[in-house]
């Protein structure tokens, strides 16, 4: 990597691996690129159909019944809410809440405002801190997520005297995809810092890798959006400490990157 750059080029020379989906993966890597680096897309995850959708259209069938809906994710949003419209859209009592910035953004894209959203840590657990949803014995709540996802929230609110039903709008797997030129990339020492944004994407691409790419990996630099992330990283035998970003969103990424690349300047 170059040990300078001009201002607006804070990333030049640096290769970065984007491991997003691939139909959200373009903003980062235009956002790294528009910082003079190079964004390696990479695809890690694939957003499918659920395997069975006969609960989350039940949900929405009765979503007159519930007195809070949470989405988890900005792909929660945009398949449940596509389908909610279908129905004649959210009931204008229903609360809505959701743990991030970006799921926030996708929902006011779909017209809703007055939604529930921490304002300085965005994860289940900020979520579940906020006063909204500390009294809720009684309540009827609707979780939009993906296939397989955390139980935290849902087990808080359950222990919290609410009544709780999932809703599983998408499924996460793993693309097929050739690692080689990848692999080959690492080799000649063109991967400088790897970008990971969920832990199903972690352990995909740390299947994906294989026994070969897994030392490879282990030796990058990663950049993650969560502590639970940084934990797995650890778990995994990753070598370098995960850089956690302070929000999930593609800006906050960007800046973890930018803040890493101004660190090894003075190494």
């Amino acid at each position: 990597m170059p040990e300078s750059a001009s201002p607006g080029h804070a990333l030049q020379g640096v290769r970065v691996l984007v491991t997003r989906p691939r139909d959200q993966a373009e903003k980062l890597a235009l956002l790294i690129e528009g910082e003079g680096g190079e964004a390696i897309r990479f695809p890690v995850i694939e957003i499918v159909e659920p395997k069975d959708t006969q609960v989350l259209h039940a949900a929405i069938g009765r979503l007159d019944q519930f007195g809070l809906a949470i989405f988890i994710s900005p792909n929660a949003v945009n398949r449940a809410m596509n389908l909610i419209l279908a129905r004649g859209g959210l009931p204008a009592a229903l609360r809505v809440a959701c743990a991030g910035r970006g799921s926030a953004r996708e929902l006011k894209r779909f017209s809703i405002e007055n939604i529930i959203v921490p304002q300085s840590r965005f994860d289940s657990e900020a979520l579940l801190d906020l006063p909204e949803l500390k009294q809720v014995t009684g309540s009827k709540i609707v979780i939009f997520r993906g296939e397989g996802g955390r139980e935290l929230l849902g087990d808080t609110l359950k222990a919290r005297g609410a009544d709780i039903e999932y809703a599983e709008c998408y499924r996460r797997a793993r693309p097929r995809a050739d690692v080689t030129p990848l692999l080959r990339r690492w080799d000649r020492g063109e991967i400088d810092i790897v970008s990971l944004t969920s832990v199903d994407g972690l352990h995909n691409l740390f299947d994906m890798l294989g026994p070969t790419g897994q030392p490879r990996l282990a030796q990058t630099p990663v950049i993650v959006i969560s502590r639970r992330m940084a934990e797995v990283c650890r778990e995994l035998g990753l070598k370098t400490e995960p850089i956690i970003a302070a929000q999930a969103s593609d800006e906050a990424i960007l800046e973890a990157i930018k803040t890493w690349r101004e660190a090894q300047k003075t190494l």
